[in-house]
């Protein structure tokens, strides 16, 4: 295994050269920041916009339904329920008459196919006590955002459709439009509104900094945030030749950024200052927090990289910007920094190395070490309850029973209900039945199934030999959509919403464990390097494997479960957590959460070498650590937070989920369960096989 020295003195050898240097690296920085601005420039006309599956068997489907028909596919049906005035059927004279004139204002106004009782007849689109009601299947929309469960997409399509009905209805006829995204319990954006959360990072980012430092030092690490964003977008742009660039990314990328960045500085101003300032103290603090820094921006790397074995082309885009991100914070905090404090070091009044250690974490270490074992198994008891909270994880569609609970939408729904018909038509899919086969045929037999309440063909619903059938579910979710499936002749494919979903989570979940298990090979190998010990990366991957499982857990109390949620953000769930956020929050939380532990344990590993005392080093590597790695944490937690504000909910969810995550693993498993662990493991933590052996430690 390397010797970790010669990396030490590598470190060192860096910051010689760059601040021998110092006009050749101030050149090349301006240099990439006018590469930045014209990245920017070129990244954004070039930007996907869409939510790809490619390979998926349902998004295949509703791709080839979009581009023969225009409508429909993915995007979920909207449903006008008509109630129509006492002694009025749709049997009564002119009421079907009426009833056709009012859908075909809809396809004449909006351009969406419909289908209705008017048009085929069938007495399944007619419910008891006088009310019916049709399928509107809208055209694509922008699908903002996060590809997640989260509905409101085509919100706008439903007062359109009321307006063009409503004139042709029969006189003193209730219309109603519901459906999935009427019934939103948030609205999807398509945006983060990025200007505004950046400047709610920053804001933080500055409170805290001022609070660290008590002085001008507060800005540097803002200045190296400065610099490493239009930095990474150099290196989104070479990227952009390999993997397309979603849009998302590009938008997250500031925020995720400037927190990571900042972090980053942070550790080396914190470590410069306390080896009293000036250009040996540059040195010194290169060669022991700036080798902190190159493994923790490798750590997020590795966990963001893994994202690319993923076969969803968005995650992918995810995975690279944030490896980009971390990787060019490194550079920037090894490149820029040394410069900045060489000259800080004239100018700023340092503190002495004596008062560098924080006494209240000092205390807290001791406490911890003291009652360690109590301490673990309180910590890890909430984070494991938690996890196994994690194990009930919605990930499908949201259910109409949790969803909007007034509006129009919602009494619309009622309307339905009350007349006997079943929810499960919110839910309707198209099938694309191929050339050559009767739809007519294929949809009597679907009609059959025990999971449809109605399966119809319009002869209207013909291109180049096609053809669709509408399938109407009885009950919401999977089941039906399975039926279907097994029953459609060989050539047809079964399309919507909800069947896309479970394609999508069937692609990106049986992909997981290979995803893990190379993160896990990675960051074992790369710690074990860091650390100097076989057993130390074990217990810091199990440590965020129990981490990350607590913060799934804590979405399901919120999410699902709706505790506390209206209350903090002012956005009601809807009982489900977005298809893509458990791997993702996963991939971006291993990466902090390794990066926060190598800044500890590398502490810990000094003080050790140091001392030769386990316990003493754990002491100090917190009393020394504890309050830098809480303000990192803090600065990132409020990035993410800043996302989850806003109204978007399967952003909201994503964010939350990252900013709980952060805040779970700054402080039950950084302050309490590694120090607890570090100290009932004693000598075991520092072994590693060599020709020498190892010494007995404390």
């Amino acid at each position: 295994m390397e010797d970790p020295a010669g990396a030490l003195v590598g470190m060192e050898k860096l910051s010689r050269f760059v601040l021998g240097h110092r006009r050749l690296v101030g050149v090349v920085m301006g240099l990439l920041l006018l590469a930045g601005g014209g990245a920017i420039a070129l990244l954004l006309p070039n930007v996907s916009e869409r939510n790809a599956y490619p390979g998926l068997p349902g998004y295949d489907a509703n791709q080839r339904i979009m581009a023969d028909y225009g409508t429909g596919g993915y995007e979920r049906p909207f449903l006008p329920v008509i109630t129509l005035p006492p002694g009025t059927t749709v049997d009564s004279p002119g009421v079907r008459q009426a009833l056709g004139r009012a859908f075909t204002a809809v396809v004449d106004e909006t351009g969406a196919r419909v289908v209705s009782y008017a048009d085929t007849g069938d007495r399944r689109f007619v419910g008891e006590d006088r009310t019916t009601f049709g399928l509107v299947f809208g055209g694509p929309v922008e699908q903002g955002g996060l590809p997640g469960s989260a509905l409101g997409e085509g919100s706008d399509l439903d007062a359109a459709v009321a307006a063009a009905m409503r004139p042709w209805l029969p006189e003193n006829a209730v219309l109603h439009v519901t459906g999935l995204d009427p019934l939103a319990t948030g609205a999807d954006t398509g945006g983060l509104d990025v200007p505004l959360k950046l400047a709610v990072t920053i804001g933080a980012a500055i409170a805290v900094l001022v609070w660290v430092f008590r002085s001008t030092l507060a800005f540097v690490p803002l200045l190296t945030a400065f610099v490493a964003v239009p930095v990474s977008f150099v290196g989104l742009l070479v990227a952009s030749a390999f993997v397309d660039i979603h849009e998302t990314t590009v938008m997250m990328l500031p925020l995720f950024g400037v927190g990571i960045a900042v972090d980053y500085a942070l550790i080396l101003v914190t470590r410069w200052r306390e080896e009293g300032g000036g250009d040996e103290a540059v040195h010194r603090a290169m060669a022991t927090a700036g080798h902190a820094v190159m493994f923790s921006s490798g750590a997020v790397a590795i966990g963001l990289v893994t994202m690319i074995v993923l076969p969803i082309p968005l995650l992918r885009s995810l995975g690279v910007g944030g490896v980009v991100v971390a990787l060019s914070s490194a550079f920037v905090s090894l490149t820029v920094l040394p410069l900045v404090l060489s000259v800080a070091g004239r100018r700023v009044r340092t503190k002495s190395k004596a008062s560098t250690a924080s006494a209240a974490w000092t205390a807290w270490a001791r406490l911890v070490v003291r009652h360690r074992v109590p301490a673990a198994f309180a910590a890890g008891g909430v984070l494991a309850a938690l996890s196994v909270v994690a194990f009930g994880v919605n990930l499908s569609v949201p259910v109409s029973a949790d969803l909007a609970r007034s509006g129009s939408g919602h009494d619309g729904l009622v309307a339905l209900r009350d007349a006997g018909v079943p929810s499960g038509v919110l839910t309707s899919f198209d099938v694309y039945v191929p050339s050559g086969v009767d739809a007519r045929q294929v949809a009597a037999d679907l009609a059959a199934l025990p999971g449809v309440h109605a399966a119809v063909a319009p002869a209207t619903w013909r291109a180049d030999g096609s053809a669709l059938v509408a399938v109407l579910p009885v009950a919401e979710g999977e089941e039906p959509v399975r039926q279907v499936r097994d029953a459609v002749p060989d050539g047809a494919m079964v399309g919507g919403n909800v069947t896309q979903q479970m394609d999508y989570v069937e692609a990106t979940y049986s992909a997981f464990p290979w995803m893990l298990a190379l993160l896990a090979a990675a960051t074992y190998v790369m710690l074990a390097r860091a650390f100097r010990s076989l057993l130390l990366p074990l217990k810091a991957i199990l440590l965020n494997l129990l981490s990350l499982g607590a913060v799934i857990g804590a979405l399901v109390l919120m999410w699902q479960w709706g505790w506390g949620t209206e209350a903090v953000l002012g956005i009601q769930p809807d009982g489900a957590i977005g298809t893509f956020v458990p791997v993702t929050v996963f991939a971006f939380l291993f990466g902090l959460s390794t990066d926060y532990e190598v800044f500890i344990i590398a502490r810990m590993r000094e003080e050790y070498d140091r001392t030769g005392d386990t316990v003493e080093a754990v002491v100090r590597g917190i009393g020394h650590t504890g309050r830098l790695v809480t303000s990192a944490a803090l600065i990132l937690f409020c990035s993410f937070a800043s996302m989850a504000m806003g109204g978007e909910l399967d952003v909201a969810i994503f964010a939350s989920g990252v900013s709980l995550g952060i805040l779970l693993d700054a402080t039950l498993i950084r302050a309490v369960l590694v120090p607890a662990t570090v100290t009932m493991m004693g000598r075991w933590n520092w072994w590693l096989p060599s020709r020498e052996g190892h010494a007995n430690a404390k």
